[in-house]
């Protein structure tokens, strides 16, 4: 009995770790929760500092566009307004016709949106699931017309819209948009058909489903989470584009956003706190825009990682 009671106490003694082991223990878990800790706190750093270095402009355009012209010049462009005043937004919209600038804007995006993720969708669905020959090549033809820079196709472009009087007409923008977005969209959509289940696409055929009936009543409705996405960026995209409208759309009546934007300086305004307003009302469509597709960006980006 005693051998057994001394057995049990040898056994918990070497069982328990002394004090010196507990400490190292305990210095070296708190080193791997430090370590841990400055990482975690690194990334968070980062990701503040990203956040104020894009807030910034949208700060200084805010701040600046509701600024009194003798406060700006007293106060600076730093410093928050003494008085808050719609004056200069007001004056710019009615300089420039915003509303006319907008809608041409809206026109043009819309349309390209549309007819863009249209042209991608079938194409994509003739080299992905139609099996074309050659696809892997006409895959890279058209990542490699999305890579070309715009200002090599301009002049091409400019004696075209020429050729056909579409020259300072928002048409011209939206058939050359709905071909150079539809390189990329096809790109990308080419390579999720491609990998469509094909036994959804088996049964389909079964039940007697032609070519046509299994675009829109199984690949569409299947695919519409990402026609959505690319239809964001298409819109977004073409919001923002200036190259092309500064060439194609020379008369006032027929500018864009980006335009106007880019010519507050100069021919509607030289004062800075309207140039302010400028950016400020050009730049809040494409963030509304954006913050009311957030959740299907959102769903579009998911849906390609759940199965």
């Amino acid at each position: 009995m005693s051998q057994l009671l001394s057995e049990a106490t040898f056994a918990n003694e070497t069982a328990q770790p002394s004090a010196r082991e507990l400490k190292k223990l305990s210095r070296r878990g708190q080193g791997g929760f430090n370590r841990r800790n400055g990482f975690s706190w690194g990334v968070l750093g980062f990701i503040v500092l990203a956040a104020l270095l894009w807030i910034a402009p949208l700060y200084l355009a805010f701040v600046n566009s509701i600024k009194s012209k003798a406060d700006y010049t007293t106060s600076g462009p730093l410093s928050l307004p003494t008085s808050i005043t719609f004056e200069n937004i007001t004056a710019f919209w009615a300089k420039a016709n915003f509303t006319e600038k907008l809608w041409n804007s809206f026109q043009i995006s819309f349309w390209v949106a549309i007819f863009g993720v249209l042209l991608s969708f079938l194409t994509a669905y003739a080299i992905g699931i139609g099996k074309v020959r050659g696809r892997f090549f006409v895959l890279a033809l058209f990542m490699v017309a999305f890579t070309i820079p715009a200002e090599a196709l301009m002049y091409p472009l400019l004696k075209m819209a020429k050729m056909v009087n579409l020259y300072d007409n928002i048409w011209s923008l939206i058939i050359i948009f709905s071909v150079l977005q539809s390189a990329f969209g096809t790109y990308l959509l080419a390579s999720v058909l491609s990998d469509f289940p094909t036994e959804i696409l088996e049964a389909a055929r079964i039940d007697g489903a032609g070519s046509v009936r299994l675009l829109w009543s199984v690949v569409l409705p299947l695919t519409r989470p990402t026609l959505l996405v690319l239809m964001v960026f298409f819109f977004i995209w073409t919001w923002n584009e200036f190259l092309y409208p500064l060439v194609l759309l020379p008369s006032n009546s027929s500018q864009t956003v980006s335009l106007s934007m880019g010519l507050a300086s100069g021919q509607y305004t030289s004062e800075p706190t309207q140039q302010a307003a400028a950016a400020l009302v050009g730049i809040l469509p494409t963030l509304l825009f954006f913050l009311i597709f957030q959740r299907t960006l959102l769903k579009g980006v998911t849906m390609g990682s759940v199965k």
